[in-house]
């Protein structure tokens, strides 16, 4: 009872699943399990199927595609209450993508049948599984106009702007730090052109890091985006 007790708590907090009724919350409830990832795990790989809902309880998480050869590129970064697997549930067919834990990360596991039982009965759920599809489907345009229609510091300063958040000040920063090759592999660059490329932005006063470690993105930045 305090597993089930436990996991409605866990549902609850998930924006997903806000919309359940209290007797869909107590059902999924029993048919959800929790797993931990070590930084490094793969969550789900790409051109296998999983046939389950994983929902980010805590951690971050990385979404990459490969190639034949082992290149990577870096589609998105999830957080809490993100979800992953929906796609292969609906469409049956693998999964187009590799999420990997970039830190320890505790999910929901939720069964293709279970899930597929909440989108039936729930209307505005099913809803919400389809703002966030087609808001994944409005990303992934956004990262083919950038590839295909900017240049190296167009897209660099695109990835940028992607990670920045606006502090108490109103200025547009990035807490994070992210590694140039990190960076290199979201805009389809070498690391050693994204490292120059970034010095040059910071000797031309398109960025700045402050001594704190943050990146401060000036507002001309977005003339090249």
């Amino acid at each position: 009872m305090s597993t089930m007790l436990s996991n409605l708590d866990l549902l609850r907090r998930v924006p997903l699943f806000s919309l359940l009724t209290v007797t869909q919350a107590e059902v999924i409830s029993g048919a959800v399990t929790k797993q931990r990832y070590k930084r490094g795990e793969v969550l789900v790989e790409q051109g296998q199927k999983s046939n389950a809902l994983a929902i980010l309880l805590t951690g971050r998480a990385r979404v990459v595609s490969a190639d034949s050869r082992g290149r990577e590129v870096i589609l998105a970064t999830l957080g809490p209450g993100d979800y992953i697997g929906e796609m292969s549930i609906i469409d049956n067919e693998p999964h187009s993508a590799t999420v990997r834990a970039e830190v320890q990360t505790d999910v929901l596991l939720l069964g293709r049948a279970d899930f597929a039982r909440c989108l039936a009965e729930n209307a505005s759920m099913s809803l919400v599984v389809m703002r966030g599809l087609v808001k994944r489907l409005r990303h992934a345009d956004r990262k083919i106009e950038s590839l295909a229609l900017l240049d190296v510091y167009g897209r660099v300063a695109h990835a940028l702007l992607e990670f920045a958040v606006q502090d108490a000040q109103g200025q547009w920063v990035i807490r994070e730090k992210i590694s140039r090759q990190d960076l290199a592999k979201m805009v389809g660059a070498s690391r050693e052109m994204v490292s120059r490329v970034m010095k040059d932005l910071e000797e031309r006063a398109f960025i700045q890091t402050l001594p704190n470690g943050v990146t401060l993105l000036k507002e001309r930045l977005n003339s090249l985006n």
